[in-house]
């Protein structure tokens, strides 16, 4: 079986973007710890996870649409038909 490491080059801008979010997301989580070391009430920490989750749920979007508008695409145009079957797994995935 042969193994096939895909990368994808991304613009500045959308990698800064990403990055961005993801940092936000970080200190977010971070919020949470703090939050039940500090011995904080439970429902103040469940809508701080509800937020966390809500924002992974934006950066998974931004990151599917830009993934269909550029790999996918690109390889529906190329004639890989493998790449709609590699789609519907990883929306099978994210929609657990």
């Amino acid at each position: 079986m042969e193994c096939c490491h895909k990368t994808k080059v991304r613009e500045p801008e959308e990698r800064k973007a990403l990055i961005n979010r993801l940092n936000r997301i970080e200190g977010q989580v971070k919020g949470i710890r703090g939050m039940v070391e500090k011995n904080a009430y439970c429902t103040d920490i469940l809508t701080q996870v509800a937020a966390v989750t809500a924002a992974l749920n934006a950066f998974n979007r931004e990151l599917l649409a830009e993934h269909i508008k550029t790999c996918v695409a690109s390889d529906i145009r190329s004639g890989k038909d493998e790449t709609v079957d590699e789609l519907i797994a990883t929306l099978q995935k994210l929609m657990k």
